[in-house]
């Protein structure tokens, strides 16, 4: 299968390349410089060229505190972007997978959202996202969403964890939202499988084992532990209060993963991940 990943440069669209290369597939990785998702003729060139299969759409404007000013370009990106490559891909008869987020919920929710459940963004990335969500959905797309990515490289949560952690003697981390940290490593894998079954509609694809920023903090500083010294000897909880940012953030954002084990695929703890990621990033030191 050959497999044209848009955003190529990315956490994701690294993982990708080593997970195609891991199944015997042939990807191509195009970053924002050799191909803008927001100029049409670029996508049908890049189709033209190289023929794929299947093309995930892993760009993105993910920055969410700054997408609040740059409203514009994050629309520009995360929509229309993503409606672009659709349409592209719809007339080249072409699979599109496009990648979206939790962040496209309220955090109302007190039971894990399933696909078929309304959106109401609370932020201008997640509006951005559900924006582009329908763009593709209405072009005969597939669109699958995940949580708080992690991978090799970043950045991430995590890496700013680790670099804070070397730091400080005490991390303070909100506690009181509550989602699913997903290894892009195996959302990689899990992508290129469900794409070997021309999907249709809403998918959800997160690591097992929810936790909250706090849970997470902890199980990092605690993995780094295990390979480096750290000035950080404890990870204090706060509340969403007492870090205030210009983007709020769903309280609860847990994704139902039913129609994706339906089909017999499933992404493994994100603590395997963790661990995966720590001993790369630090076995050496």
């Amino acid at each position: 299968m050959k497999v044209l990943v848009t955003g190529g440069r990315g956490q994701l669209g690294r993982s990708l390349v080593r997970a195609a290369a891991a199944r015997g597939d042939v990807a191509v990785a195009l970053g924002a410089d050799a191909l803008d998702v927001t100029a049409p003729a670029q996508i049908d060139a890049a189709l033209r060229a190289h023929a794929p299969a299947v093309v995930i759409n892993a760009a993105a404007f993910t920055a969410v505190d700054r997408a609040e000013a740059e409203r514009a370009r994050a629309f520009a990106i995360n929509a229309d972007g993503a409606g672009h490559v659709a349409r592209a891909c719809a007339a080249a008869g072409v699979l599109c997978l496009h990648v979206s987020t939790d962040y496209v919920f309220d955090g109302a929710a007190r039971r894990p959202y399933r696909e078929d459940d309304p959106v109401s963004p609370q932020n201008v990335y997640g509006a951005s996202k559900a924006a582009g969500e329908r763009q593709v959905l209405d072009a005969g797309g597939a669109v699958v969403r995940t949580s708080w990515l992690f991978g090799e490289g970043g950045p991430s949560f995590v890496h700013s964890m680790l670099r804070l952690a070397r730091e400080l003697p005490a991390l303070r981390v909100v506690a009181d939202q509550r989602g699913c940290p997903t290894c892009a490593d195996d959302l990689a894998a899990a992508l290129l499988e469900l794409a070997t079954r021309a999907p249709s509609g809403i998918y959800h694809a997160r690591s097992s084992g929810p936790t909250t920023w706090h849970g997470l903090a902890i199980a990092i500083v605690a993995e780094a532990h295990r390979h480096t010294q750290l000035a950080c000897e404890r990870v204090e909880p706060i509340t969403t209060a007492d870090y205030p940012t210009p983007a709020r953030r769903p309280a609860y954002s847990v994704l139902d993963t039913g129609r994706l084990r339906a089909l017999g695929i499933a992404l493994p703890s994100w603590r395997v991940g963790l661990g995966r990621m720590i001993a790369a990033a630090l076995g050496g030191l």
